[in-house]
């Protein structure tokens, strides 16, 4: 797959990971950049401590998303917007479940996670776009499953609903600047409107001074209830979503190797 295609996948996943965190809930224990001291001891150093997690720069979390999550999928052997999907699911839930429902969700045997030939083959004779569904409705179904839904569910929700979004753009090849040249479209149709209304105010004696300065503190206070809501949903917690046989024990990460 296109460089730029993993670049976007990873900026888009460090974003839903944030920074550091060791919430009371998530089984990841002491995380940093989505990477558990599980990870930490498992890839860099066998007796890291949350203190060594809490210091871990970016760099070397990427290093082991593209060795361990994206590269050990084969994500660019896989569709557009299908390796996506894929990536996010196995670092959030562990390339084990997710090699598992990519082989089911194809009609491969489901008696081991790893993305074979096979696999890939299978992979590019299916309609990406439904594949991408399918990935997304089956990680939204097992999630909820989880004991620890109702503390991460809100978070986790939005994040299958942006992957599924992201991956399906990606699926058709359209740039992640259709938005923003949308967004120029709005300003467009915004400047139009304050056009006019500057006819309209000179049709009934009103100042266009105090007409923008209406539309300026109308702009401020929408922007202001827009981060508020931004900061709210960045401070729902947010944990590794595996199965209960699953969890990290003490010493080592199962199911996320």
């Amino acid at each position: 797959m296109a460089k730029a295609t993993y670049e976007e996948a990873l900026r888009r996943l460090l974003v839903h990971e944030g920074g550091y965190c060791d919430h009371p809930s998530d089984p990841g224990g002491p995380t940093k950049y989505g990477i558990t001291i599980f990870d930490y001891r498992k890839y860099i150093d066998a007796r890291g401590t949350a203190a060594d997690v809490r210091a871990m720069t970016v760099d070397q979390a990427k290093a082991i998303y593209r060795a361990r999550y994206w590269d050990a999928q084969r994500c660019d052997a896989l569709p557009a917007g299908v390796d996506y999907a894929v990536f996010d699911y196995g670092v959030n839930s562990g390339v084990g479940r997710s090699g598992r429902v990519l082989r089911r969700l194809l009609g491969l045997p489901a008696d081991g996670h790893a993305v074979t030939d096979a696999v890939i083959a299978a992979a590019a004779a299916r309609d990406p776009a439904r594949l991408v569904q399918a990935i997304c409705d089956e990680r939204l179904r097992f999630l909820k499953s989880l004991r620890t839904w109702p503390v991460f569910g809100a978070g986790w929700g939005r994040r299958v609903a942006e992957v599924r979004r992201v991956a399906l753009r990606m699926v058709t090849g359209r740039p992640a600047g259709a938005d923003t040249r949308r967004a120029g479209r709005a300003i467009a149709a915004g400047g139009a409107a304050v056009g006019g209304a500057g006819g309209l105010a000179h049709q009934h004696g009103v100042t266009i001074e105090a007409i923008v300065a209406v539309l300026v503190l109308a702009a401020m206070s929408a922007g202001a209830i827009w981060l508020v809501r931004r900061w709210r949903a960045g401070r729902t917690p947010t944990g590794k979503a595996m199965e209960p046989d699953l969890q990290p024990a003490q010493g080592g990460r199962h199911g996320l190797a």
